[in-house]
């Protein structure tokens, strides 16, 4: 049953990015797109998170929300796995429009954000397990998680490539958040941990406040 619910998620954004590699009117229409969200099509902010750009844009979020779903479904049920990752992906929507909100054609698709979530949710409740980077390098995951959204702030502040940073930051809190809130017995267990991991989300924030970003 519960690996019925990560598998439901799977098939809903294989089934719907497929529709929008073959439909390009279904695509416009569902993908984050600022001008349209602030003309009010809100909905945009969470159906964009079922589409992706191509096939190996969807396989490589299917196969990482594949390994760490699990590990959140088995440690916190069913239903918080689906709110981390529909919650998340809402975080990531929410941070995209507050950097690039001012950006009218700014547009987006993927799972990332939730995915993401998915992810620093298992790294804060497991943050000694082994993650191998490119499936080679072995790192302790708390390391993986933090480098990780130190790069993310470096690409939104570079904004030299076409991925979506600020939607894979803001997974990343929105998961840790809602973790923290469904198993607050952390902040008893691992406060080290739990405070590490918050590191890169304050220095976000106050780059953001002193107009770094």
């Amino acid at each position: 049953m519960e690996n019925n619910i990560m598998l439901a998620v799977i098939v809903a954004n294989v089934l719907i990015s497929i529709k929008g590699f073959n439909d390009e009117m279904f695509f416009r229409k569902y993908q984050f797109h600022v001008g349209s969200i602030r003309s009010g099509e809100q909905i945009r902010m969470l159906t964009s998170g079922f589409l992706h750009a191509d096939l190996p844009h969807l396989a490589f979020n299917m196969i990482t929300l594949y390994f760490f779903a699990p590990i959140v479904i088995q440690t916190l049920g069913s239903f918080s796995f689906i709110l981390i990752y529909l919650g998340s992906l809402v975080f990531g929507s929410l941070l995209t429009m507050v950097f690039h909100g001012n950006d009218y054609s700014y547009r987006a698709v993927g799972a990332s954000g939730a995915v993401t979530g998915v992810l620093y949710s298992a790294i804060l409740m497991y943050p000694d397990m082994t993650i191998g980077i490119f499936g080679i390098i072995p790192m302790p995951a708390y390391i993986f998680g933090i480098l990780y959204l130190l790069y993310s702030i470096y690409g939104m502040k570079s904004r030299t490539d076409n991925i979506g940073h600020t939607a894979h930051f803001g997974g990343a809190i929105g998961g840790y958040v809602i973790t923290l809130l469904k198993m607050p017995s952390l902040l008893q267990d691992n406060l080290l941990m739990v405070i590490l991991l918050a590191v890169p989300i304050v220095i976000l924030f106050v780059m953001a406040k002193a107009g770094k970003l």
